[in-house]
């Protein structure tokens, strides 16, 4: 018999400490003075969608526009409540993560609207990781094992670096955390599931 399940991403109070999983993955943080803007270039329209609608749940306007490459860009506006989350993102001029940081559900959700993807029918899940941020993906990796979720680092030689989940309990830990996809059929096929 399965149990209910409510989804911690959808009961978990919005915080703009959430985007803290865009910068998981390829997103960047500017700070400049008091204040600080997060982005991201995502490879769809439907993840800029759906990270805006995260972005504005947390109390932020965000921008969706094009990248120089012509690929989906959403980002905040430059405000001060995002400038914690950007120095602690950041070592000198470098991405690093935060000292013991764990993924909240909905940091969870944000990575995985960035940058997730399934494999071999659905079977594993990947949380793409910054290619330009090497230094970031082996503490990635013991963040998201501190979450509860054990994961398999790859690609860390190629350009598209990420942490595999694989196993129906894993699965349905990061299920139980991120919650549903979007409304969008390319969504569906793009989330985890079990």
């Amino acid at each position: 018999m399965n149990q209910l399940s409510f989804f911690s991403a959808d009961t978990d109070a919005p915080d703009v400490r959430d985007l803290g999983g865009l910068l998981a993955a390829q997103g960047q943080a500017a700070a400049a003075a008091d204040r600080a803007r997060v982005s991201v270039v995502v490879d769809a329209q439907w993840r800029a969608e759906a990270i805006a609608e995260l972005i504005e749940e947390a109390g932020l306007a965000a921008e969706l526009t094009r990248s120089d490459e012509g690929s989906p860009l959403v980002r905040t506006a430059s405000v001060p409540e995002l400038l914690a989350l950007a120095t602690d993102w950041t070592k000198g001029a470098v991405k690093a993560v935060p000292a013991g940081w764990i993924p909240g559900p909905r940091a969870l959700r944000a990575w995985t609207l960035a940058a997730g993807h399934t494999e071999a029918d659905g079977e594993r899940f990947v949380l793409g990781l910054d290619p330009h941020a090497p230094d970031t993906h082996a503490v990635l990796a013991q963040s998201l094992m501190r979450a509860g979720i054990a994961p398999t680092l790859m690609g860390t030689r190629g350009g598209h670096p990420g942490l595999r989940v694989v196993g129906h309990r894993r699965l349905q830990r990061l299920v139980e955390n991120v919650g549903q996809p979007p409304d969008r059929p390319e969504a569906r096929g793009a989330w985890p599931r079990v």
